[in-house]
């Protein structure tokens, strides 16, 4: 049998007016140390995008989102925090910060199969 893993989450967030404190979910990022594992699972749903602010640029918010799966994958294109150990670019990318694009608190878990788990995710708190 496996040995579970230890791992941590956070929900991705479309934060359209930041005064008002609505937001809807998009994605997921998920880190793992004991399996070197930082992914971010993300879905732009247009439809919730404009029942809440139809006049926020849709593809400036998507490449926002592309650039946390880039720092997660580590990709350089995405600048020097992408260039940082796993456990720190999770750190920064889970920041809490006051713009469009916010996460959730930091949560944690355990896992036999950290890839599953983030699907799981996905699917329960964005789809």
């Amino acid at each position: 049998m496996q040995e579970k893993q230890l791992f941590e989450y956070a929900v991705i967030r479309i934060v359209p007016r930041v005064e008002r404190q609505e937001f809807f979910n998009v994605g997921v990022i998920m880190y793992c140390a004991s399996a070197n594992f930082l992914q971010t699972q993300c879905e732009l749903d247009e439809n919730k995008l404009a029942a809440f602010a139809n006049d926020i640029d849709k593809d400036d918010l998507q490449k926002r989102l592309d650039v946390f799966k880039k720092i997660c994958a580590a990709d350089k294109t995405a600048g020097a925090i992408a260039l940082l150990p796993a456990a720190a670019r999770f750190r920064w990318l889970t920041a809490v910060r006051s713009t469009i694009v916010q996460t959730s608190p930091v949560h944690a878990g355990f896992s036999q199969n950290v890839k599953e788990t983030l699907n799981k995710l996905f699917n329960e708190l964005v789809k």
